[in-house]
C-alpha cells in the first residue's frame, strides 16, 4: 500500500510529466580525456602537462597516480591549470605511471580514460661488435640493427659513410618495427659497410651502431621467402591506424595485398615502400578481417596471412541522460566488442553504488532522491578499458525535512550572519527569502549559489522571523526561523600577572557584562588542562555570580606556578583572559665580606636573605676578575648547604684583584643574586715560568733568545720582569740578563767573540717584588750564521737584448748554512754601483737569468750566499754587454702592383752573434703631403698593401728584435695614378708602364 504523501507527489509529478521536457541534464562531461605521453628523461623544460578539460562547472578538481590520489595542497612539484596536470622537476621513478582524472559538480562525478606517462629509452647502446655478413649473389640476407624494444623509436641505414643513407625500393627494405634491413636479392653494388641509425623521436637523440660488413659470393636464384611479416592475429582499436609489413628475400618479388573475403580495399587503405607497406588509417568495425601479403617472383611465389580484429573495447551501445520520478526503477544496458569479451563494471560518482548489475546491465528498484548522480559503465579486457557516462536524476518536490532552520537563532551585534537554505529537491529548487511577510531583494542580503542568505554587521534591526521558500518543477516548501540580535559581551575585570608564596592564597577575577538574553558559562585552564573543580577543589574553587567566574587559589603550593586562562562562553562568541602566576624563589642575601685572603684562597661570610616560604636548600659562590668574561662559579673544598654563613673558596690566581657574590636555591629554583663584596688582591711570587723559549737568526755576532710572555693575571705583583740566562753548550757558567719590561719577549746578547752558527743553552725566569719564579726548561738556540765567503768562478754571458746568464761556482762546506745565492746587477758605470735589481735563489742552484734588462748596454754583476743572518760577501764585479738591434737594413727589395694592391718582397735579415735574433719586420708608409705614417707589423718577408688611386707614398722596411728596430732600408717611392699593373726592384732601374711610374729614390734621405 502506498502511503497518501507519495501519492501527493506522484500525482504532482505525474500531472507534469511534461515538465521533464525542460529538464537540463548539467553533470560533467569529458571534452578532452588525457592521452598517453612519453618524455625524455632530461627534458629541456622539465615540465610535463597532462591534459583534462570537462564541461561543466567546475572543472576537473583532483588526479590519481597509479589509483592512489594525488595531494596537490602538498606536492611542490604537481598543480593543476584548468583541470590539466602540470608536473615541474620531472623525476623517472616518481612521476611514471598510468594517470586518471576525475570531474565533479553538484551533479556527480566521472573518471576519464587512463592514460600513461613514460620516459623516453635514455643513453642505449646497440651492438658494439659485428661480424662480416657473407652472402651469394642473388641470395636475400637481413642485416639486424639490435636496439632492446622500445617504443618513440626509428631507423636508417647509412652505406659505408655519411650521408649516403639506404634507399628503400622494391629490393631493399627497413623494418619500422625491428629497426632491420631486409634485402630481397644482394647485388655486387651492395657490397660495403653498413650501419643502423637509431633515432629516438623523443629525445631527438642519434644512435650509431657499429658498422655491418657485407660480403659477397656467387649464388643462383630461388623462389622468394618472405622474411618481413605481420603476427597471426594483429589486435585494433577503432579509428586508430594500422600498419602492416611485408618483405620476402630472394630475385626481387612483387608484393601485393588483398582480403581473403574478397571485398575490396576502400580507397583510405594506402601502400607505401614498393607495396612493403600496408596502412588502414580510421580502422572501424568493418575493416576486421584476414590479410594476405602476396610475394611473386620468376622463381615462384609466396604468402602470408594474418586476422585484424577489435581486440580493444569499443562501444556498441551506451546509456543516455535519463530522468525518473521517485520510485521508478532504472535499466541501463551498455554494450561493448572485444577479444576477450570485455567484463563489466558500473560505478556511481566514481565509486561503487546501490546498483544491481546482471550481464552488465544496472538496474535500480524503487529510486530514491539519494540514487541522483553520474553513473560511468566501464567495459575492461586485457587489451584496453574504457568508460561510457550519464546522469540520472531523480525527479523531486522541495522538502526541508532533513535541514530546516533553527527555531531561534542569537547573533552578535556587528557579526556576520549565516542562514542556510538546504532543501532536498530535484531538480534543484529556486529559492527565496521573506523577513517577517516582506520578500527580500537581492539589493538587501546578500544571496549565494547554493541558497545561503549572509548578512554582515548585524544590528538589532536584523532581528526578526526569516523563512525560505523552495520551488521547483513538482512543487514548494518553506522553512523558518527567528534571528535575536544581542549586544556584545565585555570583559570587565581581568585578572593580572603576580609574584606570589608558597602558603598564601589569591583570587583571580575574571567579571562580564552581557546580554540578559544569553546564556553565560565560565571555565578556567592551568598550563593548557581545563581544572577538575571537584577533584582539585582543596585548592581550586570558582567564586562569584552568573556574570563573575573569579577563581579562588588557597594554600598555594610550587606546583601552582604557571599560566591561568578563564574562558567565557556564550551563545554567541567566546572570549578568554589570562594571567601568570610566579611562585618567588628565595631573596638575595647579604653583606658578602672577605674576611682572610691568601695567593689562592679567600675566606669568605655573608648574611641570608627571605626564603619566600620555600627554605633555603643551599648556596653558590661566584667571582669576577678583569680578566674574566661576567661572573663565573669558583670552587669550594666542601658543598655550601642552607644554614651555611661562611665558605672557603679555592683554586685563585695570585696577584688578580677578585671581587665575590652568593646565590641562593631552594625547590623553586636560584634567587638573585646578593650586592658584590669589595675587590681585594690575591699576592705572591711568579709561579709560572715563560714559555716557547726559542730564538736564532739575526746579524753576525748575535745570539737572539725570544719567549712567550707571562700574561698579566699570572704576574703575581707589582715589579715583574724576565731573568734571561744562557751558555754555551758543553760549559757551566751561565750569563744572566735582566729585563724589566712585562711586555718584552724579545733579547739580543751581541759580542765579536761568539763564533757563527753556534749552540747555546737558553732558560728565561720571571721575578716581581715579591721574589724570583722559576726557569723554563733549557732550550737550545745557535748563533747568527751569515756566510763568511764569496762565490768564486762568477761567469757571464749575453742571452739576447734583454737577458744575460750568470754562473758561478757553489761554495765549498762552510760552518754556516747556505740557503740560497743573490744575484746583484749594476749599470755600466762601476765607479757609482747603485743597485738596479736583485734576484734572490733558494736551494743549490748556480746558475741564474737576469732578464727586463736594456738591449747594448754594460751590466756590472756580483754573486753573495745568504742564510738567515742575511747576504755575505759579494764576489768581484764581472762585467758583460747586452745584445744590440741588427744593424743592416733590408736588401734586395721587390715589389708587384695589380690595380690598388702593392706586394713587396725582401731577403731576410740574418742577426750576428753580438744582435739579438730578429722577430719580425716593420713596414712603414707614408702618403705624400700627409704627416701621419702607418706601420704593418710582420713575421714574414713579404708584405701586402693597399693603396689609393691619388696619391704619392714613400715606404721603407726595418728588422725588429728583442733589442729594437733595426736599420731602416732604403726609401722607396711610389707615383701612382689610376688603375694600371706594374713592378720594380729597388736596384733597378725606374720601370714605366701604361700611365703608372713606379721608382726607388736611392738617396740616404729618408723623408716620412
Amino acid at each position: 500500500m502506498m502511503l497518501p504523501w507519495k501519492q501527493i507527489v506522484l500525482l504532482s509529478i505525474t500531472g507534469c510529466l511534461a515538465c521533464t521536457e525542460d529538464v537540463i541534464f548539467q553533470g560533467p562531461r569529458w571534452r578532452t580525456e588525457p592521452s598517453d605521453l612519453i618524455l625524455p628523461i632530461n627534458s629541456p623544460d622539465h615540465q610535463a602537462t597532462i591534459t583534462c578539460e570537462a564541461e561543466g562547472s567546475p572543472p576537473p578538481q583532483y588526479w590519481s597516480l597509479n589509483g592512489t590520489l594525488i595531494d596537490l595542497g602538498n606536492d611542490y612539484r604537481r598543480h593543476m591549470s584548468g583541470g590539466s596536470l602540470i608536473i615541474s622537476n620531472l623525476d623517472k621513478d616518481q612521476d611514471t605511471g598510468v594517470y586518471q582524472c576525475t570531474a565533479f559538480n553538484t551533479w556527480g562525478s566521472i573518471l576519464s580514460r587512463r592514460a600513461s606517462l613514460q620516459f623516453a629509452l635514455d643513453n642505449f647502446k646497440t651492438q658494439t661488435v659485428r661480424s662480416a655478413v657473407n652472402v651469394r649473389e642473388g641470395q636475400g640476407v637481413v642485416l639486424l640493427c639490435g636496439p632492446p624494444p622500445h617504443s618513440g623509436l626509428t631507423f636508417a641505414w647509412i652505406f659505408n659513410e655519411y650521408p649516403y643513407f639506404v634507399q628503400q625500393d622494391s629490393r631493399r627494405f627497413i623494418s619500422q618495427e625491428t629497426g632491420s634491413l631486409y634485402f630481397a636479392k644482394v647485388e655486387p653494388s651492395d657490397v660495403g659497410n653498413y650501419t643502423c641509425v637509431v633515432n629516438n623521436t623523443v629525445t631527438k637523440e642519434k644512435i650509431l651502431s657499429s658498422p655491418t660488413p657485407l660480403v659477397l659470393r656467387v649464388m643462383g636464384e630461388y623462389e622468394p621467402k618472405i622474411e618481413v611479416h605481420f603476427p597471426d592475429s594483429v589486435p585494433a582499436a577503432k579509428e586508430s591506424v594500422v600498419k602492416l609489413e611485408c618483405f620476402a628475400l630472394g630475385p626481387v618479388p612483387e608484393i601485393s595485398w588483398r582480403r581473403t573475403s574478397g571485398v575490396p580495399f576502400p580507397s583510405k587503405v594506402k601502400t607505401k615502400n614498393s607495396n612493403a607497406i600496408l596502412e588502414i588509417p580510421n580502422f572501424q568495425q568493418e575493416d576486421a578481417g584476414t590479410y594476405e601479403c602476396m610475394a611473386e617472383n620468376r622463381r615462384g611465389k609466396n604468402a602470408a596471412r594474418g586476422r585484424i580484429s577489435f581486440h580493444k573495447p569499443h562501444w556498441l551501445q551506451t546509456m543516455t541522460d535519463t530522468a525518473l520520478s521517485i520510485e521508478e526503477s532504472l535499466f541501463w544496458e551498455c554494450k561493448a566488442n572485444g577479444k576477450p569479451k570485455p567484463s563489466y563494471s558500473w560505478t556511481k560518482n566514481g565509486e561503487q553504488g546501490r546498483v544491481q548489475i546482471e550481464n552488465g546491465a544496472l538496474s535500480i528498484a524503487a529510486l530514491n532522491l539519494s540514487d541522483s548522480g553520474m553513473y560511468q559503465c566501464v567495459a575492461e579486457n586485457k587489451h584496453g578499458i574504457i568508460y561510457s557516462s550519464a546522469q540520472l536524476m531523480v525527479l523531486s518536490p522541495p522538502s526541508f525535512s532533513k535541514s530546516p532552520l533553527r527555531a531561534l537563532l542569537k547573533a552578535r551585534s556587528g557579526s556576520e550572519v549565516t542562514l542556510e537554505c538546504k532543501p532536498q529537491a530535484s531538480p534543484p529548487a529556486i529559492s527565496l527569502w521573506k523577513k517577517g511577510n516582506e520578500i527580500l531583494q537581492r539589493t538587501e542580503i546578500t544571496l549565494l549559489p547554493n541558497g545561503t542568505l549572509k548578512i554582515a554587521n548585524v544590528t538589532k534591526r536584523d532581528a526578526a522571523s526569516y523563512t525560505c521558500i523552495a520551488k521547483n518543477q513538482f512543487g514548494t516548501a518553506s522553512t523558518t526561523g527567528k534571528l535575536l540580535i544581542t549586544d556584545p559581551t565585555r570583559i570587565t575585570m581581568r585578572p593580572t600577572n603576580m609574584e606570589i608564596i608558597v602558603g598564601e592564597s589569591i583570587v583571580l577575577p575574571c567579571q562580564i557584562a552581557c546580554d540578559p538574553a544569553l546564556d553565560v558559562s565560565f571555565s578556567w585552564a592551568f598550563n593548557g588542562q581545563l581544572i577538575d573543580f571537584q577533584r582539585d577543589s582543596d585548592h581550586f574553587e570558582r567564586v562569584g555570580g552568573s556574570i563573575s567566574g573569579d577563581l579562588m587559589i588557597r594554600n598555594i603550593q610550587l606546583n601552582h606556578g604557571g599560566k591561568y586562562v578563564c574562558v567565557i562562553d556564550t551563545d554567541v562568541e567566546s572570549l578568554s583572559t589570562s594571567a601568570i602566576l610566579v611562585v618567588k624563589p628565595p631573596g638575595p642575601p647579604d653583606k658578602v665580606a672577605v674576611e682572610e685572603i691568601t695567593d689562592s684562597t679567600a675566606q669568605l661570610s655573608w648574611t641570608p636573605g627571605r626564603d619566600n616560604g620555600s627554605p633555603i636548600t643551599g648556596y653558590i659562590i661566584q667571582a669576577r676578575t678583569p680578566f674574566t668574561v661576567g661572573w663565573q662559579a669558583v670552587d669550594t673544598p666542601e658543598v655550601v648547604n642552607g644554614n651555611m654563613l661562611t665558605a672557603t673558596v679555592v683554586g685563585l690566581n695570585a696577584w688578580v684583584e677578585y671581587e665575590f657574590r652568593v646565590v641562593a636555591r631552594n625547590t623553586v629554583g636560584l634567587g638573585e643574586p646578593s650586592p658584590p663584596s669589595a675587590k681585594t688582591r690575591t699576592e705572591d711570587a711568579p709561579d709560572t715560568a715563560p714559555t716557547d723559549v726559542g730564538g736564532g737568526g739575526g746579524t753576525k755576532s748575535e745570539l737572539v733568545i725570544t719567549w712567550e710572555p707571562v700574561s698579566e693575571e699570572l704576574q703575581n705583583g707589582e715589579g715583574f720582569g724576565y731573568i734571561i740566562a744562557f751558555r754555551p753548550v758543553g760549559t757551566v757558567t751561565w750569563t744572566r740578563a735582566v729585563i724589566s719590561t712585562p711586555g718584552v719577549a724579545r733579547y739580543v746578547f751581541r759580542n765579536d767573540t761568539i763564533p757563527p752558527f753556534s749552540p747555546f743553552d737558553v732558560k728565561v725566569g720571571a721575578y716581581n717584588n715579591r721574589g724570583e719564579g722559576p726557569f723554563s726548561s733549557i732550550a737550545t738556540v745557535y748563533s747568527a750564521e751569515e756566510p763568511s765567503v764569496a762565490p768564486k768562478r762568477v761567469r757571464a754571458r749575453s742571452v739576447s737584448a734583454a737577458k744575460i746568464e750568470v754562473i758561478w761556482e757553489a761554495l765549498p762546506a762552510i760552518p754556516e748554512r747556505v740557503l740560497g745565492y743573490e744575484q746583484v746587477v749594476y749599470w755600466e758605470d762601476d765607479t757609482k754601483p747603485d743597485t738596479v735589481g736583485k734576484v734572490r735563489i733558494s736551494g743549490n742552484s748556480t746558475q741564474v737569468n737576469i732578464t727586463g734588462l736594456k738591449a747594448n748596454t754594460v751590466y756590472y754583476l756580483s754573486v753573495a750566499a745568504f742564510n738567515t743572518a742575511g747576504p755575505g760577501p759579494q764576489s768581484a764585479p764581472i762585467n758583460n754587454t747586452t745584445k744590440k738591434p741588427p744593424d743592416r737594413a733590408p736588401l734586395n727589395i721587390q715589389w708587384t702592383m695589380i690595380g690598388s694592391t702593392l706586394t713587396l718582397h725582401w731577403d731576410p735579415v740574418v742577426a750576428m752573434e753580438t744582435e739579438s735574433k730578429v722577430t719580425g719586420y716593420l713596414v712603414l708608409l707614408k702618403r705624400h703631403r700627409y704627416n701621419d705614417i702607418n706601420t704593418i707589423l710582420t713575421n714574414k718577408t713579404t708584405a701586402e698593401l693597399s693603396l689609393s688611386a691619388n696619391d704619392n707614398y714613400l715606404i721603407q722596411i726595418k728588422a725588429v728584435s728583442e733589442g729594437g728596430e733595426g736599420v731602416g732600408s732604403e726609401p722607396i717611392h711610389i707615383h701612382k695614378l689610376m688603375g694600371a699593373r706594374g713592378s720594380g726592384s729597388s736596384r733597378l732601374s725606374p720601370l714605366c708602364r701604361s700611365a703608372v711610374l713606379i721608382s726607388a729614390l736611392l738617396s740616404s734621405v729618408w723623408c716620412l
